[in-house]
């Protein structure tokens, strides 16, 4: 009988058991094997979730909508996207993703849900939707005229961009609408420092307060007062041709308004009359633009 050789006998040693115990974990054609598996009696199934049908998905998130638990509709619409990405389906998901949100007053998530429906489907039928939830989501984060205007500055943008992107879309008319407010807004902003400085005598920083306002917001119900004020500003620092400039735009663009009087009879009391200068810049700032602007509404 020839001797072991116990490198060769360690090695099958280590094979077989290598082998059972891949058998033990159930490898195929290892039933012989089962007396020394003590899970052998144990057979393992896969468990596969079917995924719930789409239309399933999309009618459980309206019917949150319906319940008001927007949470748990954008949930279901999360879902759907993630099922059925880059289907229409997933597309639907997305506006009404951002939909629930807008209407659960999430707004931050509304907007990050518009914004990138946007990005996907800007040739969309819905893309007017989307852009308005946007804008909507900015606007309804408007603070008062007291606090920092930055979501000011941002639904302005997003409501310009709705009414320049989609003019005939059924949004266009509420989205104008709400840029003269919004920029109502600003100016009261703007005028609102400018009074802090005017009332401290800081006449050069009331005064690009206001010049901001009669630039960018001459349609706004500020833009009277400004006017007015820029006449106190200059008067105060001497510019008379300006303060006079001020006081003629001011009664030439609203003759009937109060502000108007007050500046007449500062100029007066300084013994000067409203006159344009035509080369000012509050004359260049209105030169067509009230008109413009009246005339238009009168078409």
């Amino acid at each position: 009988m020839p001797l072991a050789h116990p490198l060769r006998d360690a090695k099958v040693t280590v094979l077989r058991t290598v082998l059972l115990a891949a058998c033990g974990l159930g490898l195929a054609g290892c039933d012989s094997l089962d007396a020394i598996n003590p899970f052998a009696s144990e057979k393992y199934k896969t468990e596969i979730v079917p995924d719930v049908p789409a239309d399933k998905l999309y009618s459980q998130g309206l019917a949150k909508i319906e319940d008001r638990d927007f949470e748990a509709a954008t949930k279901k619409f999360g879902d759907l996207d993630k099922q059925y990405a880059y289907s229409d389906w997933s597309r639907k998901a997305v506006l009404m993703t951002a939909y629930a949100n807008y209407e659960g007053g999430r707004y931050e998530d509304a907007i990050t849900a518009s914004k990138r429906y946007l990005q996907r489907h800007p040739g969309s039928k819905d893309a007017a939707y989307a852009q308005y939830l946007l804008a909507m989501s900015h606007y309804k984060q408007i603070p008062d005229v007291t606090r920092d205007q930055d979501r000011s500055e941002k639904a302005l943008v997003a409501l310009q961009e709705l009414a320049q992107k989609y003019p005939t879309s059924e949004y266009a008319v509420d989205a104008k609408a709400k840029i003269q407010i919004t920029r109502d807004q600003l100016a009261g902003k703007e005028m609102e420092i400018g009074r802090y400085y005017l009332e401290r005598r800081n006449f050069p920083a009331a005064i690009n307060r206001f010049r901001d306002v009669v630039s960018k917001y001459q349609t706004t119900r500020h833009a009277e007062e400004a006017l007015e004020r820029l006449a106190e500003a200059y008067m105060a620092l001497g510019i008379a041709g300006e303060a006079q400039t001020a006081a003629a735009v001011l009664g030439h663009n609203f003759p009937d308004s109060p502000w108007y009087k007050d500046a007449y009879g500062l100029l007066q009391n300084g013994g000067l009359q409203p006159r344009e200068e035509r080369s000012s810049w509050i004359s260049k700032a209105f030169r067509g633009i009230i008109g413009d602007t009246r005339t238009a509404e009168a078409q």
